[in-house]
């Protein structure tokens, strides 16, 4: 995972194995030559701030690998493995720039060797009121800001910090105002304590008195003064953004195309988000059509139904001539057509109109927006057994949903446009043999990065952990019976869509993209380090469930649990999928394990492991369903 950045600083080439607290074992430090201490700040990256404005990590290391060193970093004390690795938590001054006096002791047989060193961090900067103001503005916060476009009248959420008990109200052009009151909503923890924090008193935080809001009907605005004012006291600042208006009964339409410089290297979709820059939650092919009610900055608002919106790239975003009519109309009759691998749903459409696909466990829904049924049947093209019913809805009056009940588990499915037809292609599940679940599984295996990728406190460099630790997985998944198959075999950087499409190409059963963990800086890594795996379609749940239970108990590691994350190498729908976390870069003990030949080999193991299970778990039900 690339939470923390890479360092500038890495001075160790090499890193000897040492015991660790998982049970790898390797040379005694006694055996190592005692060179003279050197202290590497592997992290932060000087040229970056850092995140974080109380506590935060620094971690490193003091050299060659040796046994018999101390390590203070201003005055408290921090350990230092054999592998010469170090991690320390520290508290950051009020200050956007912080000092640390780090100093190394050794003591040899014949003599004593010590260094001091001065590391200087930039810590990120936050607004702070000036000195005996009364009244003030955090010109930082203003949201929304840059250009907005919204259907006249529509509602815009306006957001902004100032002194506590203020009068707080947004004057503009022609005596307008807009009166602000305070935000009573509690605060939001910071990011990486929602995505790791494993204490839960983080997460409640206060109402903060100095955050106000207020409601915009959306009108041309492109002059506009925050007005805060306690008592005799006035603060004024001009609000950096610029409104204009669409008129509904003229909303422009667009085509989506993610390949607009027609390299032909993208995926062909257009994510959709519900909010602007959100997670991914619609998946439109290259050629959809749709309805723009609104613009933020370079994201574009599409309505998608009476009752839907999705945000986009406005890169993606191709208009059509004006005067072009919305997409929409009647969908026709539906026909299934069952083949030896997978089943195709065929669908006619008046245009090539937005649509979401959502998974049950054992059933697809395909929802159609702007349109209207006239289903008046669905011819199944058969009896197959793997296809329980089909069935059609009309939930609202400009949305059609068309579900398809599987007798077994949902395994993978793809959709794509034929001329006007929207086909969906659903895989059919695999065979499989309980006792050797293995046995004739294609299995894709994805050492992750580079690019990026993860540095520890001696240097290792995570795409060089990841690709050991595939060969290895391979090796084992090979034993089993399995096909297996790297997305990359080299230190090459490659881009992530063509490693999912490497996996579609071959056909893969499984895809698992293997990873070693850092944190974003702020969230102590002496308590929320461990195992953790990650799935984003509902389907590979079970399979990140296994990974976790599998990893953990191979490693010896805390056990942070599998979760549901937005990430690009899980998204491809062909297939169950999950992204792993073994072990987290950054601490010096769990780099050790990565750096180890005998580490690699726990790490497979618990990849192996944890995808047999899978297989096994699924085999009973899936060997009903197949033809």
């Amino acid at each position: 995972m690339r939470l923390v950045r890479a360092a500038l600083l890495v001075a160790v080439t090499g890193c000897a194995s040492a015991p660790t607290r998982g049970g790898v074992t390797g040379p005694a430090p006694s055996t190592l030559p005692a060179e003279p201490l050197h202290i590497t700040v592997v992290y932060p990256d000087t040229a970056v701030p850092v995140e974080a404005h109380d506590s935060s990590f620094l971690f490193g290391n003091v050299g060659h690998p040796r046994g018999d060193v101390t390590l203070t970093v201003d005055g408290r004390p921090v350990p230092v493995l054999a592998t010469g690795a170090w991690l320390a938590w520290v508290p950051l001054p009020d200050d956007t720039i912080a000092t640390f006096r780090l100093v190394a002791r050794a003591r040899a047989a014949a003599q004593s060797d010590s260094q001091v060193a001065l590391f200087t961090a930039r810590i990120a900067p936050t607004f702070r009121p000036p000195p005996g103001a009364v009244v003030w503005i955090d010109t930082t916060s203003f949201t929304p800001t840059d250009t907005l476009v919204a259907p006249a009248g529509e509602g815009i959420r306006l957001a902004v910090r100032a002194a506590p008990g203020a009068s707080v109200r947004l004057r503009m052009e022609g005596g307008r105002a807009v009166q602000f009151v305070p935000d009573t909503r509690p605060l939001e923890p910071a990011w990486g304590v929602r995505a790791f924090g494993t204490d839960s008193t983080a997460y409640r935080l206060p109402p903060a008195a100095d955050r106000y809001v207020g409601w915009f009907p959306a009108a041309p605005l492109c002059d506009a003064t925050l007005e805060v004012a306690i008592g005799a006291d006035t603060a004024r600042a001009p609000w950096p953004v610029f409104v204009d208006t669409l008129d509904r009964a003229h909303l422009g339409v667009v085509e989506l195309n993610d390949d607009t410089a027609h390299t032909g290297t993208t995926d062909s979709l257009t994510v959709g988000k519900a909010v602007p820059y959100g997670t991914y939650n619609w998946f439109f092919p290259l050629g959809t059509t749709a309805v723009v009610s609104g613009r933020w900055s370079d994201q574009v608002r599409l309505q998608l139904s009476r009752g839907a919106v999705a945000w986009v790239n406005a890169a993606d975003v191709i208009p059509l001539a004006r005067g072009t009519p919305p997409p929409g109309g009647i969908v026709g009759s539906v026909r299934l057509t069952p083949g030896p691998r997978s089943l195709v749903v065929r669908v006619p459409l008046p245009a090539r109109v937005p649509f979401q696909v959502s998974e049950g466990e054992r059933s697809l829904t395909l929802r159609l927006y702007g349109v209207a049924s006239d289903i008046n049947w669905m011819q199944y093209g058969g009896t197959d057994p793997y296809v329980t019913r089909l069935s059609y809805a009309q939930p609202t009056a400009d949305e059609v949903t068309i579900t398809v009940e599987l007798a077994g588990p949902v395994w993978g499915y793809r959709t794509a446009w034929s001329g006007r037809d929207l086909v969906l292609e659903i895989r059919r599940p695999p065979v499989i043999d309980r006792r050797r679940p293995l046995a004739g599984r294609t299995i894709v295996l994805d050492p992750g990065h580079p690019p990026l990728g993860a540095t520890g406190p001696t240097g290792l460099w995570e795409p060089v952990a990841t690709l050991a630790v595939a060969f290895k997985a391979k090796t084992l998944l090979e034993r089993g019976g399995a096909t297996v198959f790297l997305t990359r075999t080299d230190s090459t950087p490659i881009d992530l869509f063509p490693r999912t499409h490497f996996a579609e190409l071959h056909d893969a059963d499984v895809l698992v993209s293997i990873h070693a963990n850092a944190l974003p800086d702020g969230v102590n890594p002496f308590v929320n380090n461990g195992t953790s795996v990650y799935y984003f379609h509902p389907r590979s749940a079970a399979l990140a469930r296994a990974l976790d239970r599998a990893l953990v108990a191979a490693l010896g590691v805390h056990d942070l649990g599998m979760g549901r994350g937005d990430y690009a190498l899980v998204r491809d729908p062909w297939m169950p999928s999950a992204l792993t976390e073994g072990l987290f870069m950054m601490i010096p003990e769990q780099e050790a394990m990565l750096a180890s030949d005998a580490g690699q080999w726990r790490y497979a193991r618990g990849l192996a492991d944890g995808i047999e299970a899978f297989l096994r778990e699924f085999s009973d039900g899936v060997r009903t369903v197949g033809r």
